[in-house]
C-alpha cells in the first residue's frame, strides 16, 4: 500500500513538473509555473520520506541535509543580485553534477541497497546507467565550475585556445568511451574513477574555448547536461521520479539550447566546440579604439529626453549593460512618464541578451513592465522602422548591423534587432569597448545614432528628472 501511494505520488509531482515547465514557457504564467514546480519537488520530497524501508534513521539524514541545503540556499536567494543570476545557475548546475557524481559511487560501492546485484556484481545494464550518469554528471561539473568562472569575472570570458584543442577533445571523448565499454565488462573500480577523472577533465576543456558571447548557450547546454545525468542516475537507481524529472530537464534545454542557436544563426556543436568572441573587457572611454572611425555623435540625457517626449512610438532594447547597472526600475519610470506623454512604448528582447536564457525578461518582470509591451526579436523587428526612438541600454552584440554586412565578421549572419532602422537611436554606453564578440558596433558610427556615454541608471535617471519638468 505505502509502494502505491508513493508511486502515485510520484506521478502526481511528474505531471506537476510538466506543468512547471509549460507555466515557465511564458512570462504571463512564469510565477505560476515555479509555483507547480515547487508544489511537486515538495511532494517528491516527502514520497521519498513515506517510501517503505526509508528507516528513522534515513529520515534523519534526508532532513538534515534538506536543512542545511534549505538555509544555504535562503541566505543565497535573499542576497543575490539580480545580475548575479547566471552564475548562480551555472553554480547549481555544477552542484547537481556532482550530486550524480556522488550517487554513482555510492550505487557503485553499495550495489546492495540500490537492488542492482553485489559488489562485485553488478548488473550490466545498471553499469552503463551508472557510467553514463557519472560522466555526464563530471562533465556538468567542471564545465558548470568554467563557466561560473567566467560569468564572475574570476576568469577571463575570453575563448582559451590551443593547437590540437579540437583533436585532443576528440580522442579523450573516443577514450572515455573505450573505458565505459571496459567498466561495463569488468566492473572494475579503477576504470570507475579513470572515467570520473578524464569526465571532469572534459568538461574543464569543452568549456574554455567558450567566449562570452556564446555563454547563454552554456548555461542552457548545461541545464540539459545535469538533467541527463538525473536521468542516467535515475536508472541506476531505480527511482523513477528522478527519470522522468531528468529527462524533462534535459530535453527542455536541449531545446532551449536549439532555439538560441537559432537565434544567432550557429549549431550547437559549432558552440560547443570552439564559441566565438571574447570579453568586452573593462569599458573604454568614448572614442577609445575607434581612431580610424568617424567620430560618433554624443549627446546629453536632457538632449534624449527633449526627443523622446515629442516622440510617438519608442522602442526599449535592453541588454546586459542594464543588468549591471541595476537600471530596470529607473527604465520602467522613464517609460511611465513618456505613456503619459502619449508614447507607445515596446521593448524588444534578442533570444541571447544578456547572459543566460531569459535574463532581461527576468529583470523587467521584477520592474514589474506589463508583460504585453515585451516582444521578441520576430516579433518586433518590423516595427523599428515605424519608431521614432530606439532606446538602447546596453546591448552591444545583438544591435550591430556589422552581422548584415561584414562577412568578415565574427558575428555575420546572426540575427539582430534592426534599431539603426528607427529615425532616431539613443545608446546608452560607458564608452565604445566592444561587445563580447570583440567586434566594433558599426551602429555608434550610424548619423542617426546619438551616444549617452555614462552609467546606464545614472544616464536614465538623468533622463527621468528631464522628463519630470
Amino acid at each position: 500500500m505505502a509502494q502505491t501511494l508513493s508511486t502515485l505520488a510520484y506521478l502526481v509531482a511528474s505531471v506537476l513538473f510538466i506543468m512547471a515547465l509549460r507555466g515557465l514557457s511564458n512570462p504571463e504564467t512564469s510565477r505560476q509555473g515555479n509555483l507547480y514546480g515547487m508544489v511537486g519537488m515538495g511532494i517528491a520530497i516527502a514520497a521519498t520520506l513515506l517510501k517503505p524501508g526509508m528507516g528513522a534513521g534515513g529520515i534523519v539524514l534526508v532532513l538534515a541535509g534538506l536543512a542545511i541545503g534549505g538555509t544555504i540556499g535562503t541566505l543565497l536567494a535573499q542576497r543575490i543580485q539580480m545580475t548575479s543570476l547566471p552564475q548562480l545557475v551555472a553554480a547549481f548546475h555544477s552542484l547537481v553534477g556532482m550530486a550524480a557524481v556522488f550517487v554513482a559511487a555510492a550505487a557503485f560501492y553499495s550495489p546492495e541497497s540500490f537492488g542492482i546485484g553485489y559488489a562485485g556484481n553488478i548488473k550490466a545494464a545498471s553499469l552503463v546507467e551508472m557510467s553514463l550518469g557519472l560522466a555526464i554528471g563530471a562533465i556538468t561539473f567542471s564545465g558548470s565550475v568554467i563557466a561560473f568562472a567566467k560569468l564572475d569575472g574570476r576568469m577571463s570570458g575570453s575563448p582559451i585556445l590551443f593547437k590540437g584543442q579540437h583533436m585532443l577533445n576528440a580522442a579523450l571523448g573516443a577514450l572515455l568511451l573505450v573505458l565505459v565499454i571496459a567498466f561495463v565488462a569488468t566492473g572494475s573500480p579503477i576504470l570507475f574513477w579513470l572515467i570520473a577523472l578524464l569526465s571532469f577533465a572534459l568538461g574543464f576543456l569543452l568549456i574554455i574555448p567558450i567566449g562570452g558571447a556564446d555563454m547563454p548557450v552554456v548555461v542552457s547546454m548545461l541545464n540539459s547536461y545535469s538533467g541527463w545525468a538525473a536521468a542516467g542516475i535515475g536508472f541506476t537507481i531505480g527511482n523513477l521520479l528522478l527519470i522522468v524529472t531528468g529527462a524533462l530537464v534535459g530535453a527542455s534545454g536541449a531545446i532551449l539550447s536549439y532555439i538560441m542557436c537559432k537565434g544567432m544563426n550557429r549549431s550547437i556543436i559549432n558552440v560547443l566546440l570552439g564559441g566565438f568572441g571574447s570579453d568586452s573587457g573593462a569599458a573604454a572611454g568614448p572614442g577609445a579604439g575607434t581612431a580610424d572611425r568617424a567620430p560618433v555623435k554624443a549627446g546629453s540625457p536632457e538632449d534624449a529626453a527633449y526627443i523622446m517626449k515629442n516622440a510617438q512610438k519608442i522602442i526599449i532594447v535592453p541588454g546586459y549593460g542594464m543588468a549591471v547597472a541595476q537600471a530596470q526600475q529607473v527604465v520602467r519610470e522613464m517609460a511611465d512618464l513618456l505613456k503619459k506623454e502619449g508614447a507607445e512604448i515596446s521593448y524588444a528582447i534578442h533570444p541571447v541578451a544578456g547572459r543566460m536564457p531569459g535574463h532581461m525578461n527576468v529583470l523587467l518582470a521584477e520592474a514589474n513592465v506589463p508583460y504585453d509591451e515585451v516582444h521578441e526579436l520576430e516579433e518586433i523587428n518590423a516595427e523599428f522602422a515605424d519608431a521614432d526612438v530606439a532606446y538602447v541600454i546596453g546591448a552591444n552584440d545583438v544591435t550591430n548591423p556589422a552581422a548584415k554586412t561584414d562577412k568578415t565578421s565574427a558575428i555575420y549572419g546572426m540575427p539582430i534587432l534592426d534599431v539603426e532602422r528607427a529615425k532616431t537611436v539613443f545608446f546608452v554606453k560607458r564608452g565604445m569597448a566592444s561587445g563580447y564578440a570583440g567586434v566594433d558596433n558599426e551602429l555608434f558610427f550610424r548619423p542617426n545614432t546619438m551616444m549617452l556615454f555614462g552609467d546606464a541608471k545614472k544616464v536614465t535617471q538623468q533622463i527621468v528628472q528631464s522628463l519630470q519638468k
